[in-house]
């Protein structure tokens, strides 16, 4: 012990010789400092000292230069084996314990505790899910753990079927292999949400020691239960719960893209009567290096993903491709621009909204009431308000980014009026048997319009065309700007300051007419006059343009290192003459918005 103390104090010193050369940042230098001195990280001490006497100062700023906080998709980062700023076992481990304290602390001491665990095919996920439960059981919480790879959306219904006090799931949903996280879930089964994950949050600063119980011995004595066969069976008849009767003939490829998707979706599929679906065997193997998807990032958000399922599906006479990301929380489709085309397209998540949307409306109409309501994120096409209008069923669509929002909602005005929830990133919901968004279900509702609209001789693009003949033209476009790191950070912070104080006066040649702060709840008028509005609070800025429908909107990521930025471009169905010529003039509109956009960023950050 006593060479371990020398050693951190020499570490120390080279600590206060790179802080002064300006080798680390402040929070880097703190943060180790807390790590190299403070009795709860004592079992990480000799790994830190070996980085500093190695002067991997960028790896230590990397690791250490804040703390991973909880975003839209929970605490999620780079897997390091030491920092404050990686996904470690302490950093975990503090999750979980943290999480086990705040739960504790609103139910009070006497109260039955219980957690539903469950973890992907990424590396150290079964590890982590294993750790997490360690800490949970030592907290005196029954563990419920799903033993073997399993959906986000699963433990989510875990979490409600096992009427457990909250959930874990580990995963970090369409990262890059070096990444994992940890989602906490409450006992509705949806993410955290105010004030409760203020409350974790603190918590979860405050934690000194990390208490477990070894997992085979947590296990033996009852404390740990496995319970995936209960809610397997749960999961696929809630699912089979939201499909509609009616044609099946429609051939499919599926990618899981090496994730968990393929256990609840292939058996969801078979039983709702869809007898030619094919899984993509190059992506079939459960492997968290992704090795077959393209830049190893598997998010079906991406088109180059569809690239070979679709080679696959052109060579087989398939008619739809679709591919869930390795939680299976998101769902990607591609189809042929005309039945029997040879010339396919890949959707947007925007465009497979509109689609869904449109198709449980219509296959629930009788059942439509005057409390009966659909969901979106404020970043989701308007698409969804209009086609949810020409029902008569209400729209809510003021809600934050990030699926939670949704789920927060159907608890606040209750599930039986609930419908449909979708966001722009892919993320769909029928049924209120979760409270996060569901691939498997959103393959189910695909698939079954597919097969309609094929039974009319109409291919999934067609029929998005004639949504837009009736409700009017919608192009959307995300891009990202990475800003990694603390420097990232600080661009990003004022990046998002310009916005609100000196905005750019046109976007793609159309004047800005207002601005929308959700942090500050103001709208601002091209004069700069402000007026306070009942908006949501969060980091975002929609700038609204001269044409009504078009607009831009601005915020940091909640879970990665970037900046989002999303152009909405619009044309009334009355104006449409054609078609074709009004997508690419759209298109090209969204290109200049997104472009505009970029500058300004580049611009910002050399002021």
């Amino acid at each position: 012990m006593s060479r371990q103390i020398e050693s951190a104090q020499q570490a120390l010193t080279l600590l206060d010789e790179a802080a002064a050369a300006n080798q680390l940042t402040a929070g880097a230098v703190a943060n180790i400092r807390a790590w190299l001195t403070d009795a709860r990280y004592a079992e990480y001490v000799p790994q830190v000292v070996e980085h500093v006497q190695q002067k991997k100062w960028r790896e230590l700023d990397d690791a250490f230069w804040t703390i991973i906080p909880f975003g839209t998709g929970g605490r999620r980062g780079k897997m390091y084996p030491i920092g404050s700023n990686a996904i470690n076992d302490r950093t975990m481990g503090e999750s979980a314990q943290g999480l086990a304290e705040y739960v504790r602390q609103v139910h009070g001491d006497g109260a039955q505790l219980s957690c539903a665990i469950a973890y992907d095919t990424r590396h150290r996920s079964r590890h982590f899910a294993e750790l997490c439960a360690e800490i949970m059981v030592a907290s005196g919480f029954k563990v419920y753990f799903l033993d073997g790879v399993r959906s986000t959306p699963e433990c989510s219904l875990a979490v409600r079927q096992s009427r457990s006090t909250c959930g874990i799931m580990i995963t970090a949903s369409h990262n890059p292999p070096s990444d994992n996280a940890v989602k906490a879930y409450w006992s509705t089964g949806g993410q955290l949400l105010p004030p409760h994950d203020q409350g974790v949050i603190d918590r979860v600063m405050q934690v000194q020691l990390v208490r477990r119980v070894p997992f085979a011995e947590a296990l033996n004595s009852g404390q740990v239960e496995y319970c995936q066969e209960r809610m397997d069976r749960a999961y696929h008849e809630a699912l089979l719960a939201q499909s509609s009767p009616g044609p099946r003939d429609i051939k499919i490829i599926y990618s899981p893209m090496h994730g968990v998707g393929a256990i609840a979706l292939l058996p969801a599929l078979a039983s709702a009567g869809f007898d030619q679906v094919e899984q993509f065997g190059p992506h079939a193997e459960p492997n968290g290096d992704f090795p077959n998807v393209p830049g190893h990032v598997a998010n079906p958000e991406n088109p180059e993903t569809f690239d070979a399922p679709i080679a696959r599906a052109r060579e087989c006479g398939a008619e739809l491709v679709i591919s869930t990301d390795p939680d299976a929380d998101r769902l990607g489709c591609a189809a042929p621009l005309r039945i029997g085309a040879s010339e396919w397209s890949v959707f947007t998540g925007n465009q497979i909204a509109a689609l869904l949307v449109d198709h449980v409306l219509e296959t629930r109409r009788s059942r439509l009431t005057p409390t009966s309501y659909v969901a979106k994120t404020l970043v989701t096409t308007e698409m969804v308000r209009r086609i949810a209008d020409s029902y008569g069923v209400d729209c809510v669509g003021n809600l934050l980014v990030g699926f939670k929002w949704i789920g927060g909602l159907i608890e606040e005005r209750g599930p039986a009026g609930f419908l449909f929830g979708a966001e722009e990133s892919n993320g769909y919901l029928a049924g209120a048997h979760v409270r996060d968004k569901d691939a498997a279900v959103a393959a189910l509702l695909i698939a079954e319009l597919a097969a309609n609209c094929k039974s009319r001789g109409q291919s999934l693009h067609e029929k998005l065309d004639a949504l837009y003949w009736q409700f009017g033209c919608h192009l959307e476009k995300t891009v990202s700007k990475t800003m990694p790191g603390s420097s990232g950070m600080a661009r990003m912070r004022e990046l998002m300051g310009r916005l609100r104080t000196e905005p750019p006066r046109q976007i793609a040649g159309l004047q800005v007419s207002r601005i929308r702060d959700f942090e500050r709840g103001l709208i601002i008028d091209r004069a700069g006059r402000e007026t306070p509005a009942e908006l949501p609070q969060g980091d975002m800025v929609i700038l609204d343009l001269e044409s009504e429908g078009n607009y831009v909107a601005i915020r940091p990521s909640g879970t990665e290192p970037k900046v989002k930025f999303y152009a909405f471009a619009y044309e009334p169905a009355e104006m449409l003459a054609n078609l074709e010529d009004t997508k690419a003039e759209l298109q090209t509109r969204l290109g200049a918005m997104t472009s505009d956009l970029a500058t300004y960023a580049d611009q910002t950050s050399n002021v």
